[in-house]
């Protein structure tokens, strides 16, 4: 006893051991005790902010571990790490995290200002990332095996071929080079390298491992047609929607997007796909070509936005991206590449017409106090000169709406025998209508009576006083301001791939 209170001094004065990062696939495991330790000791650190039960997070970490390694391999000083956001909640806090996955890189320690991780979800998407914004933009390739290595490793590749790498030609390849994130870039003035890719003059090449299998460029070389050239082939002619394409086919300049809805499991399947990827040549950098295996269970949701059942597939749908997505449908279920071709030139040539959905009009739409609306009903409802109209557009699916619910059929209780007021709803999942776009859920919206055909942001609180002051007060008390988001849920948007309950609850917005 007596030698134990004697140590006791002595421990005091040892150094407290702190807390080391756990590891698992060669991906550090942060937690709030061990964060700071970690800054410290990598001079290059990417953080993914997780939610086990997140989908997509789900989706990412094979690949997230997979690029892990990939850096280990390379002898690279950059380490890859994780933090469970739902249990280190004040460290996902501190960073800004608001949706899962977030991704975030910090260099030399610094806490202030960690750059926002923004390219694809492969595992080559993160590693030339990572590579971008720890050296140059361009590696210099001195010989043909560094050549060789670079175009093997990736999947898609660029490399300048410039005599005189200080050029003008030269300056303007490694212009486009730091404008790419997720495409690594080389640069050589070997003769070697010149003559094992069989240039004899200055160029650039786009190697990839898909179709052609490499593009030369052609034309004038300056960042900007650099950058169209890249942009035009780095994609396949036909890709496959996943959770790791995604971000390429959302995050491109093509704005315009065909989709083949079609089955793996069907017994023409290479041949539809075949068809669809023939016609896919004759649009290369004006449509992106895009088919979804409409019999994964990720993919339900997509089917729904489009209106789509799994029996109705293999079927096709044009989508453009621009301020409002607008969807196109062909007048042919026919899939031949001479009908695909035919829908996408008249797309082209401005002669298609927007499919907008909707459900058959149910008998009983207006027995209740709550009116139903659907596509069909929905101008001669809405837009009625003599009612004032309150619409919540909604998604079956979607947690807030439920949540709202009991609140919206006591609001039509409230307004049910009312001259000129009518609370309805529509499923927007089902329904579209031209006059109104809609880009979250619930999205809540006031037609006033009159000639003027109106629509009025409601952007007060989500209970039963707050609808009825808005209503007595003539759409005024709660209405958006002019300067107001029209979106009232972007920060509150319900994951669209967690299907249960419990997961509706959990507010998040994913970077898709």
């Amino acid at each position: 006893m007596r030698l134990l209170r004697a140590l006791v001094p002595l421990l005091c004065l040892l150094p407290l051991r702190r807390a080391q990062p756990d590891e698992e696939d060669g991906v550090l495991v942060l937690r709030a005790a061990s964060f700071e330790q970690a800054l410290a000791a990598h001079r290059y650190l990417l953080v993914e902010f997780y939610a086990p039960w997140c989908g997509h997070c789900k989706a990412l970490a094979p690949e997230y571990a997979k690029a892990a390694a990939k850096l280990r391999e390379e002898g690279s000083e950059i380490r890859l790490a994780k933090v469970d956001a739902t249990e280190e909640s004040e460290l996902a806090q501190q960073f800004g995290v608001r949706g899962y996955p977030t991704i975030k890189f910090f260099r030399n320690g610094d806490k202030d200002a960690p750059k926002e991780y923004t390219a694809g979800r492969e595992a080559d998407d993160i590693v030339s990332w990572l590579k971008k914004r720890t050296g140059p933009a361009a590696t210099t390739l001195t010989d043909a095996a560094a050549a060789e290595t670079l175009v093997d490793s990736n999947e898609v590749a660029v490399i300048g071929f410039f005599k005189d790498l200080a050029s003008d030609a030269a300056k303007e390849f490694v212009l486009a080079a730091e404008s790419i994130d997720d495409i690594p870039f080389g640069i050589s003035s070997s003769a070697d390298v010149f003559s094992k890719y069989q240039l004899s003059k200055d160029g650039v090449v786009l190697f990839k491992k898909f179709d052609e299998g490499r593009n030369n460029f052609e034309g004038d070389l300056t960042k900007e047609n650099l950058l169209n050239f890249i942009k035009s082939n780095q994609l396949p002619l036909v890709i496959e929607f996943t959770e790791q394409t995604a971000p390429k086919i959302f995050g491109g300049e093509i704005k315009t997007h065909i989709l083949l809805f079609l089955p793996k499991s069907v017994s023409d399947y290479q041949e539809k796909l075949d068809n669809f990827k023939t016609a896919a040549g004759s649009f290369k950098g004006k449509i992106l070509f895009i088919f979804i295996d409409s019999d994964h269970s990720d993919n339900q949701r997509i089917l729904e936005f489009f209106g789509l059942k799994k029996e109705e597939c293999p079927a096709v749908r044009l989508i453009t991206l621009e301020e409002e997505m607008t969807k196109y449908k062909p007048e042919s279920d026919d899939l031949t590449a001479d009908k695909i071709k035919d829908f996408c030139n008249k797309f082209l040539e401005g002669k298609i017409k927007p499919h907008l959905m909707s459900q058959d009009l149910p008998e009983d739409w207006d027995s209740q106090p709550v009116k139903v609306l659907v596509g069909k009903n929905f101008e001669d409802v809405a837009f009625d000169e003599n009612k004032n109209v309150f619409v919540e557009f909604y998604a079956p699916w979607c947690g807030h709406c439920k949540q709202l619910a009991p609140i919206w059929d006591k609001l039509g209780e409230t307004y049910k025998d009312h001259d000129n007021i009518v609370i309805a709803k529509m499923d927007s999942t089902a329904n579209e209508v031209e006059a109104v776009k809609i880009h979250s859920f619930p999205t809540l919206k006031f037609f006033p009576a009159g000639s003027g055909r109106n629509v009025i942001d409601y952007n007060g609180e989500r209970t039963l006083e707050g609808f009825k002051k808005f209503l007595d007060s003539g759409g005024q008390d709660g209405a958006a301001a002019d300067d107001d988001l029209e979106d009232l849920e972007t920060d509150e948007e319900t994951d669209l791939e967690e299907g249960d309950d419990d997961d509706d609850q959990k507010i998040q917005k994913d970077e898709l």
